[in-house]
């Protein structure tokens, strides 16, 4: 006599649901892209600002001004993304995750992409003619922690290191975790008209507040005192330079018995232009 169990039914999804992540890039919006970038290094060519020469006399020589030229180098960096499938294991499940896995790849590509953008915020920018003089992040656009989260004071301080550079008033960002858009909310007096901005800044309901565009992101590093370094910036502050976008392609391996490999690949850089285009902001919390 059979045993009732072997009729029981499992069933199963016809479908791959992606787990929560940050799908794609959220910042490479927010600064300058290139698409034009071939070879291993390329150079940016800058020019600084000019003054005026006084005549105080007929017929006085003409000067000759100085042109102050500048220069940053990129130097690009390979990315690789790759799932293998075999043959006997694509025959054992109701649905083909190779769509899937490309979407997953094209995510995580993204988010590399914000990583890189990120990191060169504060990193070192090389340049010279030959892009061998490093450069530091100025310490002087740098606000401390002082043991408080993000306050409406530090935002305002770094609009006034932006407005004393003549930096342009539109195209300023600010890149920021979720609990610096809490620390908002929290030290602003509900009375006040900035209270109900921020709570329209948490809602999603307006994205932008003394002048800063807000973008949440949860891959910001901290310092060795833990705190958040969060970034401001104006769209020029940051290049992004994309060689090749990422691109996905499925194929079959004869040297793995035909499984199936799902690959993705992309080449990018990164790099600080102007040190006075982008202040940091360091958040306890």
């Amino acid at each position: 006599m059979g045993n009732i169990t072997t009729a029981f039914v499992r069933q199963y999804t016809d479908n791959i649901r992606l787990l929560a992540q940050q799908k794609g890039t959220k910042l490479r919006s927010t600064v300058q892209v290139d698409t034009n970038f071939t070879g291993e290094f390329k150079f940016y060519d800058q020019l600084g600002a000019d003054e005026m020469t006084e005549k105080v006399s007929r017929n006085q020589d003409t000067p000759i001004d100085q042109a102050d030229h500048k220069r940053r180098r990129i130097t690009k960096r390979d990315f690789v993304h790759n799932k293998m499938l075999d043959l006997e294991d694509r025959l054992a499940m109701i649905v083909d995750p190779k769509g899937k896995y490309s979407i997953s790849a094209g995510y995580a590509a993204g988010r590399q992409m914000d990583d890189i953008i990120i990191e060169a915020f504060n990193a070192t920018a090389y340049t010279g003619k030959t892009g061998s003089t490093g450069t530091d992040f100025t310490v002087g656009n740098q606000i401390a922690a002082g043991g408080t989260g993000l306050t409406k004071a530090k935002l305002l301080a770094a609009k006034k290191l932006l407005d004393d550079a003549d930096i342009e008033e539109e195209d300023r960002h600010i890149v920021c975790a979720p609990s610096q858009i809490n620390d908002l909310l929290n030290t602003t007096e509900v009375s006040s008209s900035d209270y109900n901005t921020v709570k329209t800044l948490v809602q999603g309901e307006v994205d932008t507040w003394l002048g800063f565009k807000f973008h949440k992101i949860t891959r910001l590093s901290v310092d060795g005192e833990d705190a958040r370094l969060l970034y401001v910036y104006h769209t020029w502050a940051m290049q992004l330079a994309v060689q090749k976008e990422p691109t996905a392609r499925a194929d079959q391996r004869p040297d793995k018995n035909y499984a199936w490999q799902v690959f993705m690949s992309m080449s990018i850089a990164a790099t600080r232009l102007e040190e006075s285009r982008i202040v940091e902001i360091a958040c306890t919390e």
